[in-house]
């Protein structure tokens, strides 16, 4: 919510001396965020560093890769399970599933070309969520979503 104000608390404190230490990065991040938004949500940091750590693995470009290689993989009827814990995981799922599992179709067309057809059809529109009573005993289940998809053809 507050990035662009975090990223200039940065670079202003990055010109003054480096910045170090983790410790030092929670301080400039806690600095950049208002005081009454800060006493409500949690660790002030906890999303900063969650980017940088995205950022950094190139979660998000592994995710994707992987997605393909794995639908590339299964068998005809074969079923791909994906469960996510952030919704830049669960977007980015979503769109692949729904890239390989649509088809735009030619006016006209008397038949459908093999190589036009779904590669992919969902088996679940909706993510599939903990229940009440997985959380109940399973805290960390809250933030999970599970997407399936079946191969079509090969």
């Amino acid at each position: 919510k507050f990035a662009k104000n975090i990223a200039k608390h940065i670079v202003n404190k990055r010109k003054e001396s480096p910045i170090e230490t983790t410790g030092q990065l929670i301080e400039v991040i806690k600095g950049a965020i208002p005081m009454k938004v800060r006493a409500v949500g949690g660790h002030p940091a906890k999303k900063t560093f969650q980017a940088i750590r995205i950022e950094c693995n190139r979660e998000l470009d592994v995710l994707k890769d992987s997605i393909d290689a794995m639908i590339d993989l299964l068998n005809p009827g074969g079923r791909l399970c994906i469960i996510t814990f952030h919704s830049l995981e669960d977007r980015l799922t979503k769109t692949i599933f729904k890239e390989y599992s649509t088809v735009n179709v030619p006016k006209g067309l008397p038949m459908l070309p093999k190589d036009m057809e779904a590669k992919l059809k969902l088996i679940n529109r909706k993510p599939v969520l903990a229940s009440e009573e997985e959380l109940e005993f399973n805290n960390r289940a809250h933030s999970a979503k599970l997407r399936v998809a079946q191969k079509q053809r090969d």
